[in-house]
């Protein structure tokens, strides 16, 4: 496996860990470290069936951990370079940008928008603060950064999501989603 396209593929990372999750695996990837060694070796010192430790053999080189050599009548297995020396952390990191995305906030984001909405709509305004805030910066999603919108505008957008338009109209205001003079209202 190309070590880019590893480094890249969070499928090939999570296969990776899956192949180091079985204990025979581990065992054959520590007589291997210790010295090369073909199929049936493994099977007889690891006492199990040739077909297994054949399965087992394959998953390891799929993930670029082992790589196979033909010797006479065996395909004799070893290491790959110096795959076993890399820090978990770099092979957990994610270089490409924009995956430094906070997961647990946007699943819980994502939590209170499906509670709170139906069909686009706002079955109502949570109390919880934390709560409203998910919602409250959804709504504001709604007006164009730069422009100004007059007290009725402001409330018919509002009025698409929930009849309590003051109450949502002063939220955004006193969370300083938008600003208001005298009846100009923009987003911030």
């Amino acid at each position: 496996m190309n070590k880019t396209k590893f480094e890249d593929n969070l499928e090939s990372r999570a296969q990776f860990f899956k192949a180091l999750g079985h204990p025979v695996r581990l065992l054959i990837l520590n007589l291997v470290h210790r010295k090369p060694r073909h199929g049936e070796e493994l099977a007889a010192i690891l006492n199990l069936n040739p077909a297994t430790i054949s399965h087992h053999l394959q998953k390891l080189t799929r993930v670029g951990l082992l790589t196979s050599q033909k010797d006479q009548y065996y395909q004799t297995y070893s290491l790959v370079g110096n795959r076993l020396d890399q820090k978990i952390s770099d092979l957990v990191h994610l270089p490409q940008p924009g995956l430094e995305i906070d997961t647990a906030t946007d699943a819980y984001r994502q939590k209170v928008l499906r509670s709170f909405f139906k069909h686009g709509r706002l079955k109502s305004i949570p109390v919880q603060l934390k709560k409203r805030l998910v919602i409250l910066e959804k709504i504001v999603q709604e007006f164009e950064p730069e422009r100004e919108y007059s007290e009725h505008a402001v409330n018919q957008i509002l009025l698409e999501f929930h009849e309590d338009v003051a109450t949502l109209r002063r939220e955004l205001i006193d969370r300083q989603l938008m600003a208001r003079k005298r009846s100009q209202y923009w987003r911030l």
